[in-house]
């Protein structure tokens, strides 16, 4: 069973993926932005097998709290999700933080399956 941070505004999709990766035996914390999600982060000691965060959020976006999270916590896997395109290239600036960008809207299916890859 994996710890697992998913970082997400929009609380329908939040809840989504949450329960997706719970029902798949994962252990799901949730975070509604950037701030929230590097709290969470620093207070676990960088301890997540895996933090899913969303690019485009108020506050923090995703990208800010992954760098800043990589740099405190350089082991971290890191798993962007996006609708925009824009935000794709700028994940890829991340290389080494980033490991990989889900494409929204995603399936049951494929959160699981690139979460599943994300920690083989």
């Amino acid at each position: 069973m994996s710890h697992l941070l998913i970082v997400e505004d929009d609380e329908s999709v939040r809840t989504f993926t949450a329960r997706a990766l719970a029902a798949a035996g994962h252990k799901v914390e949730t975070a509604v932005d950037g701030a929230e999600g590097l709290n969470r982060i620093a207070a676990s000691g960088g301890a997540y097998d895996l933090v899913l965060s969303d690019i485009r959020m108020p506050v923090m976006d995703g990208l800010e709290m992954a760098g800043t999270a990589s740099r405190s916590y350089p082991g971290l896997r890191i798993l962007m999700m996006t609708g925009y395109a824009e935000q794709r290239e700028r994940a890829a600036e991340l290389d080494g933080a980033v490991i990989g960008v889900v494409n929204k809207p995603f399936t049951l299916k494929e959160i699981r399956d690139r979460v599943a890859q994300a920690l083989a």
